[in-house]
């Protein structure tokens, strides 16, 4: 998605993952609900019932999608949130059986230290169960700790949003429910981008990443799995106070929308990430990191030897081009990513992008034009021109 400003160079936003723009139908839907939804939906009078109306639409709207009950889906205040909770009472509700949450080396950090605090600050019995160089978990290794003794949960991201790497949620599943474990699947980078498999027992989406509104997440529990509710009380567990009707409306409408040609955005944004790869495969010392075939259809991730990442957004920035970067994603205290790290690639010269649906081929295009320079400039800052 471009932004024109006059006398500015034309921008290229190609960040969208975990935060896109807004998807037009969700703007249309979000005023809606301002005029229909703005009262609370737990009162009983005709203004509140319209309002709880369009939460239970949204509600069966986003059930329809993920494959599950309406009863089943539950929004909360963000997707850091659905993946809080979902640890925290899960967790808490199989204390009997463990307090051990077992999770991949490449989870979210929220996931990560959720479990480590749901396990009383131990963490899982062997560590953060380990990937391949593509970001792939180990599935035998995951298997064999969730059939340890004393685990409370599994937890598994059905796709990487940092590499796009998509994870064996279904191997894994299998092996949870044989050993009575719940697994969470943490969904918050593929709902909306690639159909999401049925094999989960929790389930956590971010309306953020498909196009809806931030400030609203959605949690799916399945009906078998028990929960305990954690923290002080309150009407609502899963989003003390309630939620915004016209935001969770908004990413119902957004979800809908986003998939009624799903298949068609799919097969367009994976022809233009190949060929970012293919052209970014072209520049000395760099390193085209996640599954080349089985992974997300709008996210590409590289590295380059001799780069500082921080200063190669920088450059890209300033020529028009805002990107991610895996490492800069803990930036406050200079460390890299976790996620390459635990893959064993470089963690540092590291430029992430997700493309969105507006995306067009003429600006993968000139991204793809500009990138080489931006490298060249950066390593000649760093005294490493030429090298």
């Amino acid at each position: 998605m471009s932004h024109a400003t006059p006398g500015i160079p034309e921008r290229v936003h190609l960040d969208n993952g975990g935060r896109a723009p807004w998807h037009p139908l969700a703007r249309q839907a979000f005023e809606q609900a301002l005029a229909d939804g703005w009262a609370d939906p737990r009162r009983l009078h005709a203004e509140g019932r319209r309002a709880a109306r369009l939460l239970d639409g949204a509600r069966e709207a986003i059930a329809a999608v993920l494959g599950a009950r309406t009863q089943e889906v539950r929004f909360t205040p963000s997707h850091t949130a659905s993946l809080h909770a979902a640890v925290a009472s899960a967790a808490a509700a199989r204390r009997r059986a463990g307090s051990a949450v077992v999770v991949s080396a490449v989870e979210r950090a929220a996931v990560l230290h959720a479990a480590t605090l749901a396990a009383g600050g131990a963490g899982a019995p062997t560590g953060p169960v380990p990937v391949d160089r593509l970001g792939r978990v180990d599935v035998d290794a995951m298997v064999a700790a969730v059939r340890a003794p004393g685990v409370a949960l599994a937890a598994l991201q059905h796709a990487n949003g940092e590499v796009g790497t998509v994870q064996p949620v279904e191997a894994v599943h299998d092996a949870a429910r044989a050993a009575g474990v719940p697994l969470l699947v943490d969904a918050g980078a593929s709902v909306g981008h690639v159909a999401v498999p049925g094999t989960w027992d929790l389930l956590a989406a971010d309306p953020a990443d498909w196009g809806g509104p931030a400030g609203v997440g959605v949690l799916a529990v399945r009906q078998r799995v028990r929960t305990t509710p954690v923290g002080p009380e309150d009407e609502d567990p899963w989003a003390p106070g309630g939620v915004s009707v016209p935001l969770a409306f908004a990413a119902a409408v957004a979800l809908q929308a986003v998939e009624s040609d799903r298949m068609a955005q799919e097969t367009r944004r994976r022809a233009l990430v190949e060929r970012v790869r293919a052209a970014v495969a072209q520049i000395p010392d760099v390193e085209v990191v996640g599954d080349p075939d089985d992974r997300l259809p709008h996210v590409a991730t590289f590295s380059f030897l001799y780069v500082d990442g921080e200063a190669l957004v920088t450059e890209l920035d300033r020529l028009g081009f805002a990107v991610g970067s895996g490492s800069a994603c803990t930036a406050s205290t200079l460390e890299p990513s976790h996620v390459l790290a635990a893959m064993g690639v470089l963690t540092h010269g590291n430029v992430r992008i997700a493309l969105d649906r507006s995306t067009t081929a003429d600006e993968v295009d000139r991204f793809c034009a500009v990138l080489p320079g931006a490298v060249s400039k950066v390593r000649e800052m760093l005294g490493v021109g030429g090298l």
